[in-house]
């Protein structure tokens, strides 16, 4: 199945979970899908179909997962779009969530998604039974805790606190580092590492993928902060220069630009090199996928 056609299955399932009959809650739905269906490179559920299929699951394992993925990354740009954390007027090129809905509608379809994420992959659990089920449920099961892990306060939540905290102060590289790592790198690690235990991978391959999820994400903000530094609104689907107009201590704000797209180049050459092991076609889109987060324009 080429990108495409992944891309666009991955959409369909999207708005497919966003179907709802209940009109007392409409309006709360329609937040929820109005950022979940806003479009985007769906880049975290393609790597974590791409990731699984390589390593033999098949894709109704493994599309109920790449879904909910989607679902907590959204999540979490509504809410780090609200004025009380980065205070964004735009995403992926229109109004944020809480400037067409308002910002306690915004929280609730972030808490929304999240919530609705857990049910998305609990469900695909509930269709498990018998022996080969029970093997089955298991790597469901440790791939959703997994995915708990990087989003919630020891991963994505963390990092954005510490994100939070930082603002308008001088940081030391090692907080740094562990801002960016868990603000991004966490959730990419989620797809490579929970595609990998959907598909029953060993702990030498989950290794690897931590590794590449790790340096993926990192090339993948540093690059981030460029565009922020480079680029504009119609590239990036946001307004550019945010991070120096909040005080926020970036790659470039301590190493430079110069510097900045040197790490990025590294990171992602690191990230390759870990991938290397995943086999076929899958693991080529994969390999392709992370080669074009640097350098990237929407």
């Amino acid at each position: 199945m080429s990108q495409k056609s992944d891309k666009e299955r991955i959409e369909q399932e999207l708005a497919r979970y966003m179907e709802n009959s209940d009109s007392y809650n409409a309006r709360v739905w329609e937040a929820m899908a109005y950022s979940l269906l806003a479009g985007g490179k769906r880049v975290r559920p393609l790597l974590l179909l791409w990731t699984g299929r390589s390593l033999g699951a098949e894709e109704a394992e493994l599309l109920p997962f790449a879904c909910a993925l989607e679902m907590i990354h959204t999540y979490s740009l509504i809410h780090d779009d609200l004025p009380a954390m980065d205070d964004d007027d735009y995403r992926r090129g229109r109004l944020t969530n809480h400037k067409v809905f308002g910002e306690g509608m915004a929280v609730l379809a972030g808490d929304g998604l999240l919530n609705y994420a857990f049910e998305v992959m609990g469900n695909a659990m509930l269709q498990e039974s018998g022996a080969a089920g029970s093997e089955a449920l298991g790597r469901k099961a440790q791939a959703m805790a997994y995915l708990a892990r990087c989003a919630g306060p020891s991963g994505m939540i963390g990092g954005q606190a510490v994100d939070l905290l930082s603002e308008g102060k001088s940081v030391e590289p090692e907080v740094l580092e562990y801002i960016e790592f868990n603000k991004t790198s966490r959730l990419l690690s989620a797809a490579l590492v929970g595609g990998a235990m959907l598909a029953g991978a060993d702990e030498a391959v989950i290794g690897q993928m931590q590794a590449a999820g790790g340096a993926t994400g990192k090339a993948f903000q540093i690059w981030d902060d460029v565009l922020d530094v480079e680029g504009s609104l119609a590239e990036m689907g946001k307004q550019p220069q945010h991070d120096s107009a909040h005080q926020k201590t970036t790659f470039i704000s301590v190493y430079g630009l110069g510097k900045a797209k040197e790490e990025a180049r590294k990171q992602t050459e690191l990230a390759l090199e870990s991938l290397k092991g995943l086999p076929g076609v899958y693991g080529d889109q994969v390999r392709e996928l992370v080669s074009s987060l640097v350098h990237r324009r929407n």
